[in-house]
């Protein structure tokens, strides 16, 4: 594997509370499950904190995403009453919206990064999914699939070609961001020791994985990638 680290980036997904099981915060306090926790979520940060640090040092970028949701969010369930989540809508110009518990809302302790992940080498953190009635699972393009996000036009003024992938979920905001990652043209990567995913419906991981490959996706690990540091 030849990696041009001048013009990459590594592109860390979502490490935020509310996607992260019951854990020991660095203060001490034992905090409870986020509100959308995926299993193992944690299991993310070490590797992402190796990679950030010697992919930095290496010259690449790091760039995290931060689903930040307004109270009453389109996607939640407690904002349609009858529903519950797992349920899925249909949105005019969206189409099919599953329906989460509250999560990511805007100043919350749940939409704050988790406290081990190691933030201090980003060149920048994006924060999607802020429009009351339009969900982003991508960090290139809301879920209308037009409305852009604006790191597709930072990465092209960096000159970055190729994005390292990370974070969470594997079958939702992790897809959607390779799959157009890959669409615009960049030379994509996965880490697959990096990624966890939902497993709602059943079987979407694998489904995740299986449409990663099918459009030209690597699936790497960690240590395949810090051999090339």
């Amino acid at each position: 594997m030849t990696i041009d680290f001048a013009t990459s980036a590594l592109l860390a997904i979502d490490v935020q509370n509310d996607f992260c099981p019951a854990y020991t915060a660095v203060s001490g306090e034992n905090r409870p499950p986020g509100a959308l926790a995926v299993t193992k979520g944690e299991e993310v940060i070490p590797p992402l904190n190796a990679l950030g640090e010697g992919l930095v040092h290496a010259g690449a970028r790091l760039i995290a995403t931060q689903d930040w949701h307004p109270p009453g969010h389109v996607s939640f369930a407690s904002a349609h009453p009858g529903k519950q989540a797992g349920d899925i809508l249909d949105l005019p110009g969206v189409g099919s919206q599953v329906l989460w518990p509250d999560h990511g809302v805007q100043g919350s302790l749940g939409a704050a990064f988790h406290d081990r992940f190691n933030l201090h080498r980003a060149s920048l953190i994006l924060r999607k999914g802020f429009r009351q009635n339009l969900d982003s699972y991508s960090a290139f393009f809301e879920n209308d699939r037009k409305t852009p996000t604006g790191l597709d036009g930072f990465l092209r003024g960096l000159a970055i070609t190729t994005l390292i992938v990370g974070g969470l979920a594997t079958d939702y905001c992790v897809l959607y961001s390779v799959l157009d990652a890959v669409y615009l043209g960049y030379e994509t990567l996965v880490v697959v020791d990096a990624v966890r995913g939902v497993g709602y419906p059943e079987g979407s991981v694998e489904r995740a994985f299986q449409a990663m490959e099918e459009a030209g996706v690597s699936l790497v690990d960690a240590k395949e990638i810090g051999r090339n540091l």
